[in-house]
């Protein structure tokens, strides 16, 4: 398996601090504290174990940042690889994998995915190839690495991450290193928040613009009726007042193109 390809200072320096921790839960009380990386105001950002890169990956995820759920459970997994004997490094990344989009939105993203030709473009028979595991073909990531929080709430974009300081350092560093580690692979921005951030890497000259797959609806369960009518499953006389049908069609016929050139 590749190994970590960013430093590993920071799994090194919390390995630690979760080896001994006793309690269930790690966001609270001392250990909260010790895996604080910044806070101010309302605002703070605490390390868990989300810093392995798949330098094999040929598809690249974001989202916004992980949540506490998220953060706790890849907490339990780094601590359980690190009392099994295994490095840090090698902890980190399985941690990585823990609950790493599974189920319902991965069929979801799969099937949106192989509707707009992303399978031929990654040289895979279905895109349901590339998030195997094993091969480690697909890299989940954020656009702010490391677990935000907003008065002990899961970070939802407000405020806004290039307009302020520590968040937008978070976009410049992680995000930036890990394009310029996997510049080859297609990057898909779940959400407008995660596409601004790789837009402005775009704009740094990080990322190539034209490997960046924008307007596939959100994967999730609570986007059903706007995923349905992007695989035409639904149509748009069956749609509900709250769905536009207009830029759904705009955003489908763009990423055919865009997904065709790269596969040609």
């Amino acid at each position: 398996m590749p190994s970590n390809a960013l430093p590993t200072d920071l799994v090194t320096r919390f390995a630690p601090v979760v080896a001994a921790h006793r309690g269930d839960t790690f966001l609270q009380g001392d250990t909260l504290s010790a895996l604080t990386l910044h806070a101010e105001g309302s605002l703070s950002v605490v390390w868990a174990p989300f810093d392995h890169v798949a330098a094999t990956a040929r598809l690249v995820v974001v989202g916004i940042t992980p949540g506490a759920v998220q953060a706790e459970n890849a907490l339990v997994a780094f601590r359980a690889a690190l009392r099994a004997g295994l490095s840090p490094a090698e902890a980190s990344r399985r941690a990585k994998f823990t609950g790493s989009f599974s189920g319902p939105m991965r069929d979801n993203l799969v099937a949106m995915l192989d509707h707009v030709g992303a399978h031929r473009a990654l040289g895979v028979a279905s895109c349901a190839e590339v998030f195997d595991p094993v091969r480690e073909l697909a890299h989940f990531t954020s656009a702010l690495r490391h677990p935000v929080f907003v008065a002990g709430q899961n970070y939802n974009g407000t405020p806004d991450m290039l307009r302020t300081a520590v968040l937008r350092r978070l976009v410049e560093t992680h995000l930036a290193s890990e394009a310029r580690t996997l510049p080859d692979a297609l990057w898909l921005p779940l959400g407008p928040k995660a596409a601004t951030a790789v837009r402005h890497l775009v704009r740094l000259g990080a990322l190539d613009g034209s490997r960046v797959l924008e307007g596939l609806p959100h994967p999730s369960g609570a986007n059903g009726e706007r995923i349905a009518y992007f695989l035409g499953r639904k149509s748009a006389a069956a749609l509900s007042a709250k769905t536009r049908p207009t830029p759904i069609d705009a955003a489908r016929e763009a990423l055919h193109a865009q997904l065709a050139r790269l596969a040609a």
